[in-house]
């Protein structure tokens, strides 16, 4: 049974302090703060940004002083441990603009890392997704995926599903499709929906002033399959 745009559960609708990650990865540690934070109290503090491993929330934390954290590095933010280990507060979700520049640039291959260490999950896109409309499939939000692609990937999924990432590249290649690096297609799209500006979302939900995107909610999706 596949997945379609609309299905499964409700979306999340979570406020500033709500944060659904209870672990998050690393982009950037800034021992002397952010001088160019929007929170005041941010700007000569140690502070640390990271993204959630699961809905990928962005967030920044306080950390204190002679704390060190290393790029990729995974770290617990539930709420029942902020002020009690090496977390002293966290501002979360932070929109992509407000991540630094360390951060950004790390962005890519942190997610890449986060997905191909939970590829068994990450692999039901391929073989869950379904049409957009009529004419487009959701798999073709993903950059690289074309029309003769994405038909070999249905193809393909209706013989077997796939049974992590690597299966997917094998088995499109024997096809003639060089599908090289999944996780940093993936990881690009989910780069590309936190920038904004997008028709549909599939991973993000989109800003509430992003009226007319369509936030297709494939991660709850995955996770409930």
């Amino acid at each position: 049974m596949h997945w379609e745009p609309g299905e499964g559960k409700r979306p999340r609708f979570y406020g500033r302090k709500e944060i659904p990650d209870d672990t998050a990865a690393i982009l950037d540690y800034l021992p002397q703060g952010n001088p160019f934070d929007r929170h005041p109290e941010h700007k000569r503090v140690p502070l640390a940004q990271a993204i959630g491993i699961k809905y990928f929330t962005l967030v920044e934390l306080v950390v204190p002083e002679g704390e060190h954290f290393d790029v990729g590095e995974k770290i617990y933010i539930g709420s029942d441990y902020i002020g009690k280990g090496p977390i002293k507060s966290i501002t979360g979700p932070i929109d992509y603009s407000e991540l630094t520049s360390v951060s950004k640039s790390n962005l890519l291959t942190v997610l890449a890392s986060i997905i191909k260490e939970n590829e068994q999950v990450f692999v039901k896109i391929f073989n869950i997704s379904g049409p957009i409309t009529l004419r487009m499939h959701s798999l073709e939000l993903l950059p690289g995926i074309g029309k003769r692609t994405l038909n070999i990937i249905l193809d393909e999924r209706k013989k077997s599903p796939f049974k992590s990432l690597t299966d997917l590249e094998e088995r499109v290649a024997l096809r003639g499709v060089k599908l090289h690096g999944v996780e940093s297609i993936i990881a690009a799209r989910i780069i590309k929906e936190m920038e904004g500006g997008e028709r549909y979302y599939l991973f993000i939900r989109p800003k509430s002033s992003e009226r007319e995107a369509v936030y297709l909610r494939l991660l709850d999706a995955i996770y409930a399959d």
